[in-house]
């Protein structure tokens, strides 16, 4: 990258980074958003990377993982992260964000920025096609955006993109440029781009059903998909990228997703005796795969701490969450390390009701609340409760640690007044209706920055109503307006205080509780090969192999 071409902003980086008021990363990682490759950001700060060592790499084989098979149709409704283990092997993204949380060019060659944020030029990459033979043009990006920002469609990047982007502010270019004419500054236009359900569709056969027409750029192609039973791909040849061996991409001949269901006891066997090489942990809870796996030597299990957590929300459109000293008051009853240690065996950090995760680069510091069922009591009364309250608690039993932070908390809230009846159901139920519960537990996946869940979640569309995400209907002006602010402020010390009033107001009036941030594992056999760890589990399994006599 020439000098005229690096973005006034990365100079103020490079100052903040001289100065010590961010870390390496945080420069390698906002330089990357900014357009600067990820290599030139780097040798700005004195690193270079070590050549990559050759392999023996043994190609063939099928990776089988025990996974649910979901019901799909449209990828940009996904709400789950394993359908989208399974289908962006087959559709691809313009960008990807690895697991240092530093977002790359994938679909896209490069992208540019003007100086105010507000328009970002996206080059595409040239002659790459969709497996059906038609050629990757700006024509199926346009076409793609649009799909997520009808809100027919209902998809939840139209509450992370829909409040910056209009589909007038998509502009066709030329056949490999597009660009995007943003109402407001906005920083994080590449991270949002890797948001799982922003698969790149084909402009001319795609229809509303992936499964009846799986036409992507990926490495594999739909063979099979059977709700609930399996997922066969296969490989695709004259894919577009090549391995560290020079050769075309994907090393293996096959991926196969079988659907076990949702308790872990049969996965965590099959695991354990060779029956399947993966379980897909992007949506279920891994303790009590930690526990039944960390000794064992044939198994991999490498966890490490994210901004994944599994949020209670509380309706506040409907009686008696409506209410802020009522929502407030069973906040106060989380003991949250006592949650974290018999929920989750200490395999975390502790939460404080704000959905911003303690190593978010922006996050703002804050005194974790201490359990006192005294003063929920008190405000119990105040709200016209003063013998107490019965409220239904939905959780999906699919998630030992959620059933078990629910257990604790029926019993932690009873001094205070809460009588909890606890309503399990099956996880896949449990999704069909996490957004209309009127309290319950849902996990929330990592995001690399604090602005991309508050978007997704807690705000409003152009005509005020909540966006898709946001299941606990909360909307607040003052907390919307910083939001904004936030999301185009580039200097992180003027971000973070920012943040210091959004955490504060979610953790005064907010609608959830977050009692820890989860350790996830990314579990295999240890025949599996090149596995890239990433803090929202996804698949991005190109170049995995397996080492198999």
């Amino acid at each position: 990258m020439t000098e005229k071409k690096v973005h006034p902003h990365v100079l103020n980086l490079m100052d903040q980074y001289a100065q010590k008021k961010i870390t390496r990363r945080d420069f390698v990682r906002y330089s990357a958003l900014l357009g600067m490759s990820v290599s030139a950001a780097m040798s700005m700060v004195g690193v270079f990377p070590k050549p990559a060592q050759a392999a023996t790499i043994k190609r063939g084989g099928t990776l089988r993982v025990a996974a649910p098979v979901h019901k799909v149709t449209h990828p940009a409704q996904f709400s789950w992260v394993t359908p989208s283990n399974q289908f962006r092997q087959v559709g691809e993204y313009l960008t990807m964000t690895d697991g240092d949380n530093v977002t790359h060019p994938y679909l896209l060659q490069s992208w540019e920025v003007s100086q105010d944020l507000k328009t970002w030029t996206l080059n595409l990459r040239q002659g790459i096609k969709f497996n059906n033979g038609d050629e990757f043009t700006s024509d199926d990006v346009v076409f793609t955006i649009n799909q997520w920002l009808n809100k027919d469609v209902g998809s939840s990047i139209l509450g992370l993109m829909g409040g910056y982007l209009k589909p007038t502010g998509i502009e066709k270019v030329s056949a490999s440029q597009v660009k995007l004419h943003l109402d407001k500054p906005e920083i994080a236009i590449p991270e949002h781009l890797f948001h799982y359900p922003a698969i790149i569709l084909n402009h001319k056969t795609f229809e509303g059903d992936f499964v009846k027409n799986p036409h992507g750029t990926g490495p594999y192609t739909l063979d099979v998909y059977r709700e609930g039973e399996r997922a066969v791909l296969k490989r695709r040849d004259e894919y577009w990228q090549k391995g560290d061996d020079g050769n075309m991409l994907p090393y293996l001949d096959s991926m196969e997703f079988i659907d076990m269901g949702s308790e872990m006891a049969p996965q965590i066997a099959a695991l354990k005796a060779g029956e399947v090489d993966m379980i897909d942990l992007g949506d279920a809870g891994g303790t009590e795969v930690y526990q039944a796996l960390k000794d064992d030597p044939n198994i991999d299990l490498n966890p490490a701490t994210t901004s994944q957590a599994r949020v209670m929300r509380m309706r506040v459109d409907l009686k008696p969450w409506d209410d802020v000293r009522v929502r407030t008051a069973l906040k106060l009853c989380q003991h949250r390390e006592k949650i974290l240690a018999l929920a989750y065996f200490d395999q975390g950090l502790p939460g404080h009701d704000t959905h911003v995760y303690p190593k978010h680069p922006e996050y703002c510091q804050k005194t974790i609340p201490s359990y006192d069922p005294g003063k929920a009591k008190q405000l119990l009364a105040e709200a016209g409760y003063p013998n107490g309250l019965k409220v239904n608690f939905a959780v999906g039993n699919g998630w030992a640690d959620v059933v078990r932070y629910a257990e604790i908390l029926k019993q932690d809230a009873k001094p205070a007044g809460f009588d909890i009846n606890i309503q399990t159901m099956p996880t896949a139920q449990y999704w069909e209706k996490w957004t209309e519960v009127d309290l319950g537990v849902t996990p929330w996946t990592h995001r690399p920055l604090g602005t991309m869940v508050l978007s997704l979640a807690y705000t409003a569309d152009d005509t005020g109503k909540p966006v898709p995400w946001n299941e606990s209907r909360w909307v607040d002006k003052e907390f919307s307006e910083l939001l904004k602010q936030a999301n185009g402020t580039i200097d992180l010390e003027e971000r973070r205080k920012l943040f210091c009033q959004l955490e504060q107001i979610q953790m005064d009036r907010g609608s959830i509780g977050i009692t820890y941030w989860r350790n996830v594992w990314m579990t295999t056999r240890k025949h599996v090969k090149n596995v890239n760890y990433h803090p929202t589990n996804y698949m991005l399994f190109n170049k995995v192999w397996l080492d198999k006599a």
